[in-house]
């Protein structure tokens, strides 16, 4: 079998499943579940393979990740707030046929109107989203969360099933001490939320978060039931960069592999991977292989990137094959409808990312 067309998105299966087993030792030796987030990958086998391993479920970020994914892990727990009455019908057909789903809300109005959708027979399970001051969604403050798990209990079709504290901008800060300092002030938020609950007899039955950044930081603190970690399956140079501590270290297993195109100039080369084969948020790309390490990627539009060659390298030809490691693995993902996979550096088929994109409507 021969390696695939460039610019295309490339999996190392055994580095996947490493990374897969060991974050699910992680959270087996510390005694808590592990909910991977499929936002990273979309991919019902990639989710199939989380659950091999002991993850209670996987999260998605969008309704239309939920709808691919269902059915591929024991349960999917929507981490995102759904606000109109078309995607409550949605939610609803799929607790309708059996699908073991779980919602967050961050609003009264979502409470009722879920409610409403919902038809007689399987009951829904509805977390209260609680914002640990990143200002993007959840309720603010603690006699809020408390209302609204008030409000999620009192309706007969819904079940109150806990909380989600999930600390995004934490995740990737580089210095292992920050990172701790910073999980710990949102912690005290955390706890505050947690004791106020519990003194109204809503303590939470989940209280569900952290990431691959926080994995480690997050056992020690023992506040958290549930992990969503998600990157670690496939790294990037975001999360590479942060020091973990040691704890679980996981390999890169995801690359973008690219040709050189072009090479009339001294000093550089072209390649054909641009903004459409690789994210762009977190910065460009690195050289991992089939070309000097020293050498510097730029993104130079949609199909093409150049690279900058160190003084005195030997010049690349074209039709050179490029191995390349994006910033954030989750948007250049998303990129790709098809993961072209490795076993032992070999070529070994494709799997599909069934929830890429939004289908029209997240």
């Amino acid at each position: 079998m021969m390696l695939p067309p460039t610019p295309c998105l490339m999996l190392d299966l055994d580095a996947l499943e490493r990374n897969i087993a060991r974050m699910a030792d992680h959270a087996r030796r510390h005694g808590v579940a592990l909910r991977p987030h499929a936002k990273t990958h979309k991919s019902r086998a990639i989710a199939g393979l989380q659950a091999q391993y002991g993850a209670v479920g996987i999260c998605c970020a969008t309704l239309h990740e939920a709808e691919q994914l269902a059915g591929a892990a024991p349960s999917v727990l929507l981490t995102s707030p759904v606000t109109t009455a078309d995607k409550f019908f949605r939610i609803a057909a799929l607790v309708a046929r059996g699908e073991d789903l779980a919602i967050v809300v961050d609003h009264p109005s979502a409470v009722s109107a879920l409610a409403a959708a919902l038809s007689p027979g399987p009951r829904l399970r509805v977390l209260v989203d609680v914002d640990p001051g990143a200002g993007r969604t959840g309720v603010a403050t603690p006699a809020a969360a408390v209302a609204l798990a008030r409000a999620i209990a009192a309706e007969p079709r819904l079940i109150y099933g806990g909380i989600q504290y999930y600390c995004g901008s934490e995740q990737h800060i580089v210095d292992l001490a920050g990172r701790r300092a910073a999980i710990a002030a949102r912690n005290a938020t955390l706890a505050e939320t947690i004791a106020a609950l519990t003194a109204a007899g809503l303590g939470p039955p989940v209280i569900t978060g952290g990431g691959t950044g926080t994995h480690g930081i997050d056992v020690e603190a023992g506040l958290l039931t549930e992990l969503q970690c998600g990157s670690y399956i496939f790294m990037d140079q975001d999360y590479g960069a942060c020091d973990l501590g040691g704890a679980a270290p996981f390999e890169q297993a995801l690359t973008v592999h690219a040709t050189v195109v072009s090479a009339n100039h001294p000093g550089f080369v072209t390649l054909d991977a641009g903004t459409k084969a690789m994210a762009t948020d977190a910065g460009e790309a690195r050289v991992l292989a089939g070309a000097p390490g020293e050498a510097v990627y730029r993104f130079k539009g949609d199909e093409f990137g150049r690279l900058d060659l160190p003084e005195g390298a030997r010049p690349l030809v074209v039709g050179t094959r490029v191995v390349l490691l994006p910033s954030h693995c989750d948007p250049t993902a998303n990129l790709h409808g098809v993961y072209h996979l490795l076993r032992g550096g070999n070529p070994a088929g494709t799997w599909p990312a069934e929830g890429r994109g939004y289908g029209g409507n997240i």
